[in-house]
């Protein structure tokens, strides 16, 4: 009633002469205090009907003007399980190699795991500056489309989006893979065909799980998150064991390395391993209280993750020496072998758990990027699509993944670190 009321007063002929006007005026007379309050209630009730409008798909009253959104879910552990997560991935375990290798000595290598530590804390006190003065979604894609215009940020978008983040997905992804059959091949490698195989697996439930549900992939990150820093932790306390026991005799200088050009290429492999410290800032919208957690989360994240990778690597070199580590694919496999007997199995369950965990990260973080910049008419703009009943962007999630499915055509791995 109150609707068709309104339809009638505002939408009926608006061009009263004066005879319509004098008669209303006229009628207001016999317009009795119950009516007036009655009326006074429908105009209360049709404003209300202006300002809230169902959703045609799930019921629920959304502001008139907002449309539907990413929700703010996220607090300041979710915050921390994200970046932890996206850094703590397969680097730590796929890494050691190739910076020992460039670096030639294990004390140089641990000098250089350190210093990528402290060059990665640099750019997240930058970044936690600019994500509590530009809360965009999108991280550096949207700070440099502030600060240098669409013509840069066209240029770093599309880096990012074909190259950048599905090669990674392609890295992380074969590592989980690698992990969790090293259990059923003990003297060789796992087949080539069946790594890619459950490594496209791998991506294809995560795509399901982040285009399902914010909050269920915020869960896998979470849980997964927890067993990779309790099997690092694992790890540092055999170290700690092991150099009680006086196991120091790999620590030298011995073979260094003094060629800068290929020491340099040390610091591609260690500061692939810190991959993940400005995820958070892609997701920034979804936070709850930004300006708050922001700087809390990547301090938090950044130290832990220096702390446990520079303890691991220490902890790896108690007992493997440069030549083990260097003819190991898998080094954590490797270490459990020869420290924990009949348990050995704990560690590569652990480590798929956080190369799992990273890959999820990457396209929780990798989606909302394609999303930012379909929003600012520089992609697609089907990808800025988000299902009504999820809440989520479909769209960018099933790009990225796909696109990593195809650059996991290469089994290569440190020629797409490098190339990356």
């Amino acid at each position: 009633m109150a609707r068709q009321w309104y339809q009638r007063r505002v939408h009926g002929d608006s061009h009263i002469g004066c005879g319509g006007w004098w008669s209303s005026f006229g009628e207001m007379g016999s317009v009795t205090k119950e009516e007036m309050d009655r009326k006074e209630a429908e105009v209360s009730e049709l404003e209300m009907l202006k300002e809230l409008t169902p959703d045609s798909e799930t019921g629920e009253k959304v502001v008139k003007g907002e449309g539907v959104k990413l929700k703010a879910e996220m607090t300041l552990l979710n915050g921390c399980t994200v970046i932890v997560g996206c850094i703590i991935g397969s680097g730590i375990f796929v890494s050691p190699t190739g910076v020992l290798q460039a670096t030639g000595s294990v004390n140089l290598s641990i000098l250089v795991w350190t210093v990528c530590g402290l060059f990665t804390m640099i750019g997240a006190y930058c970044y936690a500056e600019l994500g509590c003065m530009i809360k965009k979604s999108g991280a550096d894609y949207a700070y440099i489309h502030v600060s240098f215009g669409p013509l840069a940020a066209f240029i770093r978008l599309w880096i990012e989006c074909i190259i950048v983040r599905p090669c990674t997905g392609a890295i992380q992804s074969p590592s989980f893979s690698l992990y969790i059959l090293k259990p059923f091949f003990p003297e060789c490698d796992p087949p080539d065909e069946a790594t890619r195989l459950l490594a496209a697996s791998c991506l294809c439930l995560l795509c399901f799980i982040n285009c399902y549900s914010v909050r269920l992939s915020n869960m896998v990150q979470d849980y997964f998150t927890y067993a990779k820093v309790f099997a690092l932790i694992l790890i540092c306390i055999t170290g700690f064991v092991q150099l009680g026991r006086g196991r120091t005799e790999y620590f030298t200088w011995d073979d260094t390395e003094t060629d800068p050009s290929v020491i340099a290429l040390s610091f591609y492999s260690g500061l692939f391993a810190y991959t993940g410290w400005n995820y958070l800032n892609f997701i920034i919208e979804e936070m709850k209280d930004p300006v708050r957690d922001l700087p809390r989360a990547i301090f938090i994240s950044c130290v832990a993750c220096l702390v446990i990778y520079v303890l691991t690597i220490v902890a790896f070199h108690t007992t493997l020496s440069t030549a083990e580590v260097l003819g190991s694919e898998a080094v954590a496999v490797t270490f459990a072998n020869r420290l924990y007997g009949r348990m050995a199995w704990v560690i590569p369950i652990f480590v798929s758990c956080s190369t799992f965990g990273a890959v999820n990260g990457l396209l929780l973080t990798s989606s909302r990027l394609f999303y930012a910049g379909a929003r600012e008419g520089q992609m697609p703009g089907v990808l800025t699509m988000i299902s009504v009943t999820r809440t989520t962007p479909v769209p960018s999630v099933m790009v990225i993944t796909g696109l990593s499915l195809l650059y996991l055509t290469s089994s290569n791995i440190v020629q797409l670190m490098n190339y990356v």
